[in-house]
């Protein structure tokens, strides 16, 4: 799969995800719609990556948000660092049952909506990369 082809492919990806996000939300199953929140975002890094590497688009095989980021050679801001490492929280969080009760009760509607508007905020920046020439 060339470079183009796999961007799109994780773009593709990321955009099923995030519906699949909406639809927990909206069904008030927070923990889960924040993990997929977190694989939208891995997959948009995960596709800006291959964008910009031709020769080799298959990047880490990592969920660090941060690490992605940092492949990609991405210039953050220290809002955009906070609000990466708190999305990378929520895969581990959601995922294992030693934290899953925790991050069950801190998933609040509150909580759940303010990460949410994070995670649209830092995908409509990583979906304008994808897609600038």
């Amino acid at each position: 799969m060339d470079n183009i082809n796999l961007m799109e492919y994780w773009l593709n990806s990321s955009e099923e995800d995030y519906n699949v996000m909406k639809y927990l939300y909206s069904g008030k199953k927070n923990s889960y719609c924040l993990f997929l929140g977190h694989l939208v975002i891995e997959k948009l890094l995960k596709g800006l990556y291959a964008k910009n590497n031709e020769e080799n688009p298959y990047t880490i095989k990592s969920h660090n948000l941060l690490a992605l980021a940092e492949k990609c050679n991405l210039d953050l801001t220290d809002e955009q660092v906070e609000k990466l490492q708190i999305i990378t929280q929520f895969n581990i969080s959601a995922r294992y049952d030693d934290y899953k009760e925790s991050f069950n009760r801190k998933c609040t509607d509150e909580y759940t909506s303010e990460q949410i508007k994070n995670i649209e905020e830092v995908r409509t920046w990583l979906k304008s990369l994808l897609t600038a020439e």
